[in-house]
């Protein structure tokens, strides 16, 4: 308990008796009895040969259950096993190497390190720390080629997480990074740890082959990442076409069945080749296992087919389609399942352009807006 609160109160013997209270506040100060502790006890590292001087070997993590006066900022020292100067220590508690390790010469250190606190009297605490010297890399790193649709409303792009690479290497300490050369990095960003690939805002309609490597400290490996953005027209809006699937995640639509699907509708709704199919959007139907994916076809002339010609052209191709996933409903005019009396709706489709939803797998990923609909009776 760090203090109490008082109120104290005097009464004198008159008649009537008279009073008065008074606050007393008693602080309880602390004393510097708690040691700092270590978190492990002890530690284990491992760092590989000729790794450069400065490489991070450990973060030493200490706690103190004293107070803030008589606790950190806290000062390491390493009392044995460095005698030859292979390490150093920074005052938040780094381990580094100060030499080039080799193999061949040592393949084991074990170092007694100290922590001690700031309070008056200090209090100190030892851990010990093993470091493991292992040989360099043999192996490269191993990426998988990512591809990824960004669907978007014109100019309005807020930018955000896209995708993420997925990379492992057969050194099983390696650690890797990611980097993107340096001329992309006004429309792209990569996280140097994670891999995750970052658009900015603005992103304008067409291809982006992105520059992105990743690296064990010993090999680069270049990485294909391909980015096609789409930007959509106000209206696409009015002529789309809602197919609602059955027990089917975004996910796995997006990295199992996309491709195929998009393959077979074309050939099912396209009248010439040279019209074009859209996917705006993928969204699951909340409360349920279904998805919703909302297309438009534009002529070759630039114009759009109407929802009741395209839901006309999948009625009749519908059998083909279920070949490759299982099709709950095509939603006609987006309101099937409205209680109406004479059977007649009026539906409205909006698009939330700055909240995008993002379904990501290890070769494809497609981030699109979130879509909202509108529907009413017009009884």
């Amino acid at each position: 308990i760090s203090g109490y609160s008082l109120v104290v109160q005097a009464r004198d013997s008159g008649t009537p008796p008279l009073s008065s209270s008074v606050t007393v506040n008693v602080d309880i100060s602390d004393v510097n009895d708690n040691s700092p502790v270590f978190t492990p006890a002890n530690y284990t590292a491992v760092i590989q040969e000729n790794k450069p001087v400065g490489t991070s070997i450990l973060q030493l993590v200490v706690t103190d259950k004293d107070s803030f006066h008589n606790g950190p900022p806290f000062t390491f020292t390493i009392l044995t096993g460095n005698e030859e100067e292979e390490f150093t220590l920074d005052p938040h508690g780094v381990l580094r190497s100060a030499v080039i390790f080799k193999h061949m010469v040592s393949t084991e250190y074990v170092l007694c390190v100290q922590a001690k606190d700031s309070g008056k009297p200090q209090q100190v605490s030892h851990t010990y720390v093993q470091v493991r010297v292992i040989e360099e890399s043999i192996h490269k790193p191993t990426a998988i080629p990512l591809e990824i649709f960004i669907v978007t409303m014109e100019d309005d792009f807020p930018g955000g997480v896209i995708g993420k690479i997925h990379a492992t290497d057969q050194d099983v300490y390696d650690i890797l990074t990611y980097t993107l050369k340096s001329e992309q990095k006004s429309l792209f960003k990569v996280n140097s740890h994670d891999g995750k690939i970052i658009a900015l805002g603005g992103l304008d309609n067409g291809k982006y082959v992105l520059n992105v490597s990743v690296s064990d400290g010993r090999f680069q490996v270049p990485i294909d990442v391909v980015v096609h953005v789409e930007q959509l027209l106000q209206e696409m809006l009015q002529n789309t076409v809602t197919i609602r699937f059955e027990n089917v995640s975004p996910e796995d639509f997006v990295g199992l069945h996309m491709h195929g699907f998009r393959r077979t509708l074309r050939n099912a709704v396209l009248s010439q080749k040279q019209d074009s199919l859209h996917i705006i959007s993928i969204q699951p139907v909340a409360g349920s296992s279904q998805l919703d994916m909302l297309f438009a076809v534009q002529m070759h002339s630039g114009g759009f087919y109407k929802p009741a010609y395209l839901i006309q052209k999948l009625t009749n191709a519908r059998r083909h389609l279920e070949n490759v996933i299982r099709i709950s409903a095509i939603l006609e005019k987006n309101c099937s399942g409205l209680d109406c009396q004479e059977q007649h709706c009026e539906q409205s489709l909006s698009i939330d352009s700055h909240s995008l939803m993002t379904y990501s797998t290890a070769r494809i990923s497609f981030v699109c807006p979130r879509f909202y609909r509108n529907v009413r009776c017009m009884c």
